[in-house]
């Protein structure tokens, strides 16, 4: 099941993300506590064994290697491969869940397009939608661990409702050596070519965004299978596991605490208990083991994807908008705004605080200053106007005084 963990995280606090350490499901703990248990035991037989049973000749060999394998050990790119290998699989994660097959444009498309509140447009309805959703349970069967254990013969299949007894005789007859979920496409595109003969289908523009969206659909479907086909090259995958595995091999020996008194760099200190060394292969490994549960989101681990029930969601939504909801529409009435052309829905009191005024662009509040900055020196410039003007007609007054 997947680890939805949105709401615990959807405001920044202090120490925000200390809750999602202590969750146990889909965490970092289940995936790898068995291999750092194992990684602690034997770094601690050899520990013990180099105290406790060697002799000092044979101490003398074993320190030289470990200082070895500590040195050598630093050239493993782990970080550099692992990191790449990481990245290339959470992108392919994201890109299956993206390719996801629903049925909702096309089952909206049915409910609007194919006319009929008979007996034989709902047969007919229903039917095109049912083959929308058992072209995608073709495909999870074939993609999905999960999906395959809930129907693992075509027998479930009709049982489940999916596909009836004589279509299933047809399916049967079909010799060939591929994947035949295409039938149910071509089935759809027929059955959808006689509705507009007979004039369910009003429109060939209609028919043709029908089929352009099963088309959609089909991609979808064929996108799934091809990630399963071809995955991510086997030695790459290799190449990661056994550059985490051989560093931390080397570490073993490599990170073992020597005797501090023969004087060798780096060993002043008999800490016994190797943290950062632990930590290390905690990150490492724990790095390793998030690209080992996405690159396959189809199998039954904890952030798998849900395909049983996308199945269920699927089949129950499409087949109540074509059905139940066919032309069923509410009764137009005129909304709480009619006559109001100051349109504002109302806040509660804990959403009073978003309630904030418009943006008008960042540069609003700097042209008001600047308007109000504008008025202020024109007023300034009028009144030297009008004091100069003045000077000049009081001098004015005075020679023409003196002329008289």
């Amino acid at each position: 099941m997947t680890v939805t963990y949105s709401s615990k995280v959807a405001n920044a606090t202090f120490f925000g993300f200390h809750r999602l350490l202590l969750r146990w499901r889909g965490s970092i703990y289940k995936l790898l506590y068995r291999e750092f248990i194992v990684f602690a035991i034997l770094y601690t037989i050899l520990s013990i064994v180099y105290r406790l049973f060697l002799t000092d000749t044979q101490k003398l060999y074993f320190e030289k290697l470990s200082l070895y394998c500590d040195r050598y050990a630093e050239q493993i790119p782990v970080t550099f491969v692992l990191g790449f290998y990481v990245t290339l699989v959470v992108n392919r994660w994201w890109n299956q869940f993206v390719n996801l097959p629903w049925p909702d444009r096309l089952m909206f498309l049915i409910s609007s397009c194919v006319q009929g509140r008979d007996e034989q447009g709902r047969l007919l309805r229903r039917t095109l939608v049912r083959y929308v959703n058992l072209t995608s349970l073709l495909i999870f069967r074939s993609v999905s661990t999960a999906a395959c254990k809930r129907f693992p013969t075509m027998d479930h299949v009709v049982e489940a409702g999916f596909m009836t007894p004589e279509e299933r005789k047809i399916f049967e007859n079909l010799k060939s050596p591929h994947l035949k979920y295409w039938v149910p496409v071509v089935w759809f595109t027929n059955l959808a070519s006689k509705a507009r003969k007979e004039g369910r289908i009003q429109d060939s523009v209609d028919l043709q965004t029908i089929l352009t969206e099963m088309n959609k659909f089909r991609t979808w479907c064929s996108t799934l299978f091809g990630y399963d086909w071809v995955g991510i090259p086997l030695v790459y995958t290799q190449v990661v596991t056994l550059a985490v595995y051989t560093f931390f091999f080397a570490c073993i020996i490599g990170r073992q605490f020597l005797d501090p008194g023969r004087g060798y760099p780096g060993h002043d200190l008999d800490l016994y208990v190797p943290i950062f060394t632990l930590l290390q292969f905690f990150f490492y490994s724990g790095w390793l083991k998030v690209a080992e549960q996405l690159i396959n989101p189809f199998g039954e681990d904890d952030d798998d994807f849900e395909v049983n029930w996308c199945i269920d969601r699927n089949l129950q939504v499409s087949l109540m908008a074509v059905d139940e909801m066919h032309m069923n529409i509410p009764r137009m009435t005129k909304d709480i705004y009619w006559n109001d052309s100051n349109v504002r829905p109302p806040y509660t009191l804990a959403a009073a605080d978003y309630c904030i005024p418009s943006f008008l662009g960042s540069t609003i509040g700097l042209s008001e200053v600047l308007q109000h900055e504008d008025m202020d020196n024109r007023d300034q410039r009028n009144r030297r106007q009008e004091s100069v003007l003045g000077r000049r007609s009081g001098a004015t007054w005075d020679m023409r005084k003196l002329a008289t």
